[in-house]
């Protein structure tokens, strides 16, 4: 009988020992169990972009983590358009979207090698050229401080909006005042003589249907997710897009670290390259959407005159010159860096 004691005894404490060298490891499992996160949206709910991209993304990393990692999309965003990415790298939420262009400090400097004209027709090309170089070539990483990247992509070509007049010489847009998104196209409409105004895309419809601007740098899907078809007679075209934006996913680099390596591996095989595919297919079918209704509408989408798209050319040169030789000071190859841009999106420029 006290065999059978001690023996009872042994085990006992046997399995103490066990689950005592066995904490730790449960500890750190239980630790990376539930990982909830929070990404603020600030497009409007239904927009191509929020539907067909963002919370799909957001649901499938829970698939993809077996559960342990889930994102929530707010319904109202968690502050304005232009703090979003601040709002990650401070921890206010865990996961933001946004354009570079919308931080008006010189952070994301070589990021505008996506914001040039001539880029390419394809959101798809565009986008994943734009993760491609950005990312390898021009150490994107380094630019957002205190966040992951986890994507980086651009629209569709951008479109020169106005209701004023049909623009066929540079000097037909002297004097109109465009609602810019900031970044390159701001500089270049300016030579071209408009006077920009940079706004959030939620104030524009406000802006436009009041008189307050007469026209707007947006793509074409813009001009339906804004209601802003009522608003524009006429929507200047330019081979490879007058100008681009471009736009980030970034997590909390905190709450990133936090989650364990093979989670990390599984979102990271859900976003990059395939996540500006993603996004691309989400642009190209809501421009292609948006055309339909922008006709039906009546306004006269047209070609850039041959003068037209020589003027942007010459403004677009040396502001690519400019560019190439900020980055050089960091030891990066802007010029190498945006002719694989265009030979990816097949742009000749």
């Amino acid at each position: 009988m006290e065999f059978l004691k001690t023996k009872v005894a042994r085990r006992t404490l046997l399995g103490m020992a066990t689950a005592a060298m066995l904490a730790p490891t449960a500890f750190a499992t239980a630790a990376y169990a539930e990982t909830k996160l929070v990404l603020s949206s600030w497009l409007p709910p239904r927009h191509p972009i929020v539907v067909n991209a963002i919370k799909p993304w957001a649901k499938e990393v829970k698939k993809v983590t077996d559960g342990r990692v889930s994102v929530r999309v707010l319904a109202k965003p968690a502050g304005a358009p232009p703090a979003h990415f601040d709002m990650a790298a401070d921890g206010v939420v865990d996961i933001t979207y946004g354009l570079h262009s919308f931080t008006k400090d010189n952070r994301f400097q070589r990021s505008r090698i996506g914001q040039f004209s001539f880029l390419g027709d394809d959101a798809v090309s565009g986008s994943k050229a734009f993760w491609d170089v950005y990312a390898n070539d021009l150490d994107a990483q380094a630019e957002h401080k205190g966040t992951k990247v986890l994507g980086l992509f651009v629209h569709g070509p951008g479109v020169f909006h106005n209701n004023v007049r049909k623009l066929n010489t540079p000097a037909d847009i002297e004097g109109l005042k465009i609602r810019v998104p900031g970044g390159y196209i701001a500089d270049l409409a300016s030579d071209l003589g408009a006077s920009p105004l940079f706004m959030p895309s939620g104030e524009v419809y406000e802006t436009l249907s009041r008189g307050i601007i007469d026209g707007v740098t947006f793509t074409y899907e813009a001009l339906t997710a804004f209601k802003l078809l009522d608003h524009v007679k006429y929507s200047m075209r330019v081979p490879g897009g007058i100008y681009n934006t471009t736009w980030f996913l970034v997590m909390n680099e905190d709450k990133w670290k936090g989650i364990s390596a093979e989670d990390q591996a599984a979102i990271m095989a859900i976003s990059g390259d395939a996540f500006a595919e993603r996004v691309g297919k989400a642009w190209n079918g809501a421009d292609e959407k948006a055309i339909e209704r922008i006709n039906k509408a009546g306004i006269e989408i047209y070609d850039a005159s041959p003068e037209m798209v020589a003027a942007i050319k010459e403004k677009a040169a040396g502001y690519e010159t400019e560019w190439a030789k900020a980055v050089a000071e960091d030891g990066f190859d802007g010029t190498a860096a945006l002719t694989k841009f265009r030979k990816s999106t097949g742009v000749e420029k």
